[in-house]
Formats: structure tokens, C-alpha cells, sequence
């Protein structure tokens, strides 16, 4: 029997309606997980970025100090 009010709704009732309304929205699930979409290696790619990580040069600022210097101008 379907409920004419939500406040005639239990809590279970209620909680289904509001997930239906949003897997609605938000359409099929997506995964969480990683899928690989090109034809390289995953350790290829991770090494690639380990070996392109950039050091900043001693005494640079911190990203936290360069923000400080924009919003305090």
C-alpha cells in the first residue's frame, strides 16, 4: 500500500524513497577503482611520474606561504 504523505512514511519507507530520488539523478553506479583506459603499463605510468616529480629549490616558499602572500595583499 503506498503512502499518499511522506509523513505517513516509516523511517525504512522514507529512506528507500530518498535513495531511489537520488539514484536517479546520479544515474548508473560508478566503480570506485581505477580502470585503465590506455595501452601503457600502470608501473610504465607510475614510474614516468616518480622519475617527472618536481623539487622545488631549497629556500622556496611553502604553497601555504605563497597563499598567505596573496591574501594578506
Amino acid at each position: 500500500m503506498a503512502t499518499e504523505h511522506i509523513s505517513d512514511m516509516s523511517m525504512g519507507e522514507l529512506r528507500a524513497f530518498v535513495e531511489s530520488i537520488i539514484q536517479e539523478h546520479m544515474g548508473p553506479p560508478r566503480s570506485l577503482f581505477y580502470k585503465q583506459q590506455g595501452k601503457r603499463p600502470i608501473e610504465e605510468v607510475l614510474a614516468s611520474m616518480r622519475a617527472n616529480l618536481w623539487t622545488p629549490p631549497a629556500g622556496a616558499k611553502s604553497s601555504l606561504e605563497m597563499l598567505r602572500e596573496d591574501r594578506d595583499r
